[in-house]
């Protein structure tokens, strides 16, 4: 019997092992009660050293063969090519917990991990599923239940947000996270609606090769790194947009040609005409009003003079990334032709913006509604930009859910501790199945703060052994910091008790799940069975018919 786990003792043994139970592999390996246990662990390994504000990175090599340096795991998760059904679900729970509250991935997969861990103790000794399940379900009740009390700051409608972003921006980004929690700060606050409603998709993100991180600035509208094409440099007012998924120029000029040269005069015919009909779109465009393409795909030389005549700003996009977020702002399609869309996208005006080394391309708006504001984050590498844009997410979406729950709870693992040791209290005067399950999820609870400190470079034991003395005494605002234990309060770091609220709902959803799995089996696809389906394919056409074979047979 494991004994970290003091709840077994209160459990009923069994007087012989069932056989079931306990299967012997022929490598000699580890044996789980629970089939998805192997490879939860494994996924939780992995982005284990990424967890909390000292977390360590990692180069990761996609299945593209792209090398990404990165600490965050919804990115590392999304990377990974995995063959357990379990881990695809657990991954999948963790995914969807990153795109409603936008934090909280690392949280949820190591909280899974110890809470699985824990039942598999308690399975082992005696407690059946059923009842674990349902007990497990009453402690996340309980927890749920107590979150709110720890409650102890509120962001106010007016109150500058700084304070309860830079523990947030200061978790995912290495450098400068005083200076982007600002910037992050004034954009959730300049694009806040009149009746104080804040969307995520009215602050957008431009990133610029050059400079460095404190050269970040805020621009108005909607800023893209887009290459400013032709002699049309500005807009000045009544822009109507369109967006083009497709070369600025011939649909397809590789395409073999369907008319028959046989003369010099047949080839100058020929080019007439193609120029003739690029000039008959150019001039659909200009009169539908269209004044601004943005462009994804190549730009031809003879279609963008036309544009110039005609008056066309033409813009290309850098990544599809922009061009499908112009789409989403401005409500019009990506076309993949040359053809005026039914509904343009309107604005007031288009520029360029220098800075420094390099510039953005900049929609901006005067009515409501749109993006107010464009964070232009600058920096010398790629992966530099991508870390720091990501945390600049990370703030936004934290606004976000301030705005729907303003409340705040302890950050740096105090918070886990505190429901821990409220959990212990009363798990200790429960009987089996609650009590054990309480005791198990307050060691779940546990883990988190510990590996925060094992992160950090600290001997965990040590600080978990004074941070659990602090906590009995009820201060519940002891944390783990880069020295030791904090105190969270002076230190001004939070988090959220919306997303935090969510984090333990999502994880139990997948635990419970989870503990119903018996067995994991995987239904491999037949190659034979394949062929038959293809049976244009030239393995077979090589194959003799069965008849064949079985006459064979008779034979030997």
């Amino acid at each position: 019997m494991d004994s970290r786990v003091p709840s077994a003792l209160e459990l009923p043994q069994r007087l012989g092992p069932d056989p079931r139970d306990s299967p012997k592999s022929p490598g000699g390996g580890k044996q789980y009660l629970l089939s998805s246990m192997a490879a939860v662990q494994t996924l939780a390994s992995v982005v284990r050293p990424c967890y909390g504000p000292y977390g360590r990175q990692k180069l990761l090599v996609t299945t593209r063969g792209e090398t990404v340096c990165t600490g965050h795991a919804a990115a590392i998760l999304r990377a990974l090519d995995l063959g357990h059904p379990a881990a695809r679900f657990l991954r999948e729970a963790a995914q969807t917990q990153a795109e409603i509250s936008g934090d909280g991935t690392t949280f949820m997969v190591l909280l899974t991990e110890a809470l699985l861990e824990q039942a598999e103790h308690m399975l082992k000794a005696g407690l059946p599923r059923s009842q674990l399940r349902e007990a497990y379900a009453t402690a996340t009740a309980e927890v749920l239940n107590m979150l709110p009390s720890l409650a102890i700051r509120s962001l106010g409608p007016l109150e500058d947000p700084t304070w309860a972003l830079h523990s947030v921006m200061n978790t995912h980004i290495l450098s400068h996270a005083g200076y982007l929690t600002r910037l992050v700060a004034q954009a959730c606050w300049a694009s806040q609606e009149l009746d104080s409603s804040f969307k995520p998709a009215h602050i957008g993100v431009c990133t610029l090769r050059g400079g460095a991180l404190e050269d970040s600035c805020l621009l108005p509208g909607l800023a893209i790194s887009g290459k400013l094409c032709g002699q049309v440099a500005t807009v000045f007012s009544g822009a109507r947009v369109a967006l083009f998924a497709c070369p600025f120029g011939p649909s397809s000029p590789n395409a073999p040609a369907t008319t028959r040269v046989t003369s010099l005069d047949d080839l100058v015919k020929f080019r007439k005409e193609s120029e003739q009909i690029l000039e008959q779109q150019v001039a659909l465009l200009a009169a539908a009003d269209i004044n601004v393409a943005v462009v994804l795909g190549g730009i031809d030389e003879r279609t963008l003079a036309l544009a110039d005549k005609y008056g066309i700003m033409v813009i290309q996009a850098s990544s599809r990334r922009e061009i499908v977020y112009l789409s989403e702002v401005f409500g019009t399609p990506l076309l993949t032709g040359l053809l005026p869309p039914q509904q343009p996208g309107r604005c007031q005006k288009v520029y360029r913006q220098e800075l420094g080394e390099g510039s953005a391309v900049v929609f901006e708006w005067e009515c409501t509604g749109s993006p107010a504001i464009t964070l232009v984050l600058r920096g010398a590498t790629v992966e530099g930009l991508r870390g720091a844009q990501q945390a600049v997410y990370y703030g936004i979406d934290a606004y976000f859910q301030l705005c729907q729950d303003p409340r705040l709870i302890p950050g740096a693992g105090a918070t886990e501790m505190a429901l821990a040791k409220m959990l212990t209290d009363k798990g200790r005067k429960l009987e089996a199945p609650n009590g054990p399950a309480f005791l198990a999820f307050a060691w779940a609870l546990r883990s988190l703060p510990k590996t925060l400190a094992e992160n950090a470079g600290l001997a965990a034991s040590d600080v978990m052994a004074e941070m659990c003395g602090d906590h009995q005494l009820g201060n519940f605002l002891i944390g783990v910091g880069a020295e030791g234990k904090i105190n969270v309060a002076q230190e001004r770091v939070w988090d959220t008790l919306r997303v935090k609220a969510q984090g333990l709902r999502a994880v139990t959803e997948v635990v419970l799940q989870l503990l119903t799995v018996d067995e994991i089996v995987v239904a491999k696809r037949n190659p034979t069975h394949q062929q038959t389906l293809n049976p244009g394919s030239e393995n077979t056409k090589e194959r003799p018919p069965p008849t064949r074979k079985k006459i064979l047979g008779k034979n030997k």
